[in-house]
């Protein structure tokens, strides 16, 4: 079962990320008028460079994730395996909708796909980029994000997967505090969404 977890509220904004304070706190679950969790938001890599790519049209579904997992708290999963939101904290949107939307960021800053867009452009699409989130939260037992994302590139006509992998990657995470944690997954997320769009060719 998912629980509030006992950790200190936000009390400043991360580096680099931007911060939205919204008056959202009846949304927490067992809040009961508590103080109003800060907003944080993932960043879309850029300025690694051009990379080689091809002129393909490329469909960027949405992640799919346990039910956990597709939520806009910011989790952490203890050495049992049994996990918590961290309390003060919460992500912009849904993880599954932040993740797809700054994958194809992240594919537009590197020029890597002739054209990519979300599902319903109006598009047709040569392949399909479908992922799934395995893992977006802090391992608190050795104090690092954990991010893991598999990735499967199909034929838009054929239904066939031509290539599929995943990914993974750990960040120390340092204090389990809301600051320190989402700019750890932040950190954690960019390196996977690199791999993944340097990977899809």
């Amino acid at each position: 079962m998912t629980t509030e977890a006992s950790f200190p509220p936000a009390i400043a904004a991360r580096r680099g990320l931007p911060v939205l304070a919204l008056a959202l706190a009846a949304a927490l679950a067992g809040c009961g008028g508590g103080a109003t969790p800060t907003t944080f938001d993932l960043s879309a890599p850029s300025g690694f460079g051009k990379v080689g790519g091809s002129r393909a049209v490329m469909i960027v579904a949405e992640p799919t994730a346990v039910q956990a997992l597709d939520s806009d708290r910011v989790i952490v999963k203890d050495s049992s395996g049994a996990l918590s939101f961290l309390g003060g904290a919460q992500w912009a949107d849904r993880i599954p909708a932040l993740v797809q939307a700054r994958l194809i960021q992240t594919f537009e800053n590197a020029s890597r796909i002739g054209s990519v867009s979300a599902p319903g452009q109006r598009i047709t699409p040569d392949v399909q980029l479908n992922t799934n989130i395995r893992s977006f939260n802090i391992d608190a037992a050795s104090g690092t994000a954990v991010v893991e994302i598999t990735a499967r590139i199909v034929g838009d006509r054929t239904g066939q997967i031509q290539r599929a992998r995943l990914f993974s990657a750990r960040v120390p995470a340092g204090a389990v505090d809301a600051p320190g944690a989402t700019q750890a997954l932040d950190r954690a997320l960019s390196q996977v969404l690199i791999e993944i769009v340097r990977w899809a060719r």
